[in-house]
């Protein structure tokens, strides 16, 4: 939804997910309602493929003007049942990939001193229920580092936000889930 909105403003978008056949399948539905796009298959929680997507975007768009990190893996599990490796990739994804990206978008922005970046969140990131204990504190983390940006690079000229959003988006994973 925000590639398609940030497209069909006239921006070059370009979009980043795990999977490039899913990627290739949005930038389709983009170009064909003229927007410009450019699919790049991205793991947020690998930093040599964030600086490649961001560079990429630097290069190929001139400036980096806005960035939204909308990851997140929201899976349930009660706490006692959960394992270390399930808590952890929670938290690699939906916070550890947030600053990964903040990190690199904000090293790229501030030398042009402007530019937008905007992470998702859910009611989750402010107050936790079971059995979604490890999204939620992955989220609060990452609403946490969102504020910390926000106030390091907001004088800088860099808007840093966090949206709480709830609900799902309509795609595979929810049409084959639930």
């Amino acid at each position: 939804a925000i590639a398609r909105r940030t497209a069909s403003e006239g921006l070059h978008t370009f979009i980043a997910g795990r999977t490039q056949s899913r990627l290739d399948l949005v930038a389709k539905e983009i170009e064909s309602a003229g927007g410009k796009v450019t699919a790049v298959a991205t793991d947020t929680t690998v930093t040599s493929d964030v600086v490649r997507l961001l560079d990429r975007a630097v290069d190929e768009g001139g400036s980096l003007d806005f960035v939204g990190f909308n990851a997140g893996n929201n899976r349930m599990k009660p706490l006692l049942e959960m394992d270390d490796a399930f808590f952890e990739d929670t938290w690699r994804l939906c916070c550890m990939g947030g600053f990964l990206v903040g990190r690199e978008s904000a090293r790229r922005m501030v030398g042009q001193g402007s530019g937008s970046i905007l992470f998702t969140g859910a009611t989750a990131s402010m107050r936790a229920r079971p059995p979604f204990t490890a999204f939620a504190s992955a989220k609060a983390a990452l609403r946490g580092l969102s504020q910390g940006m926000a106030r390091e690079f907001g004088p800088q000229g860099i808007h840093v936000g966090h949206v709480v959003i709830d609900g799902v988006i309509d795609g595979e994973m929810i049409q084959t889930r639930f």
